[in-house]
């Protein structure tokens, strides 16, 4: 089967500065900045460690600025990850995890405050949104599900040599 690997997702933005601003305070790699005729701007975007990337811009889009719901950004510590947005001035969620304990429902329904109690794989989250309202999810994965790119993430070396 051939691969079909997310590359990019295109974030709508009514500001293109005031984003890239936000994007690069909060560590994103800027790895294009390019203007054309007729207003046209691609800024391109990469979290770090990620694989994927955004772009934002004038003319790539018609979606309404901040109507993108539930981009999700995986973490290995989501209450490091929280407290890492938090101290560049971003307003983030609590830390939760759902009711049901496998997924978030979503807006706020069936949250549970804290990350899940046994801090299983895919199962604590925080949220944020970036000026224009574009919702994003923090998902903590230390374990990966098979299929899905197998890692384990390590807190601390003696998680290596145990």
């Amino acid at each position: 089967m051939v691969d079909f690997k997310l590359e990019v997702v295109v974030l709508p933005v009514s500001d293109v500065d005031r984003a890239k601003d936000f994007y690069t305070k909060i560590g994103f790699r800027e790895d294009v900045d390019h203007s054309g005729p007729g207003g046209f701007r691609v800024v391109h975007l990469t979290p770090p460690g990620s694989a994927a990337s955004f772009i934002i811009g004038t003319g790539v889009t018609d979606a309404a600025p901040g109507s993108e719901r539930g981009v999700h950004l995986v973490v290995a510590d989501v209450v490091a990850a929280r407290a890492e947005l938090v101290a560049h001035g971003v307003e983030v969620s609590e830390v939760f995890h759902d009711a049901g304990g496998v997924f978030h429902h979503a807006g706020t329904a069936d949250r549970v405050a804290g990350p899940h109690p046994e801090r299983q794989s895919y199962a604590s989250f925080a949220s944020f949104t970036d000026p224009d309202g574009n919702v994003f999810v923090l998902q903590e994965v230390t374990v990966r599900r098979p299929g899905r790119g197998d890692y384990v993430v390590y807190s601390s070396t003696a998680d290596l040599e145990a």
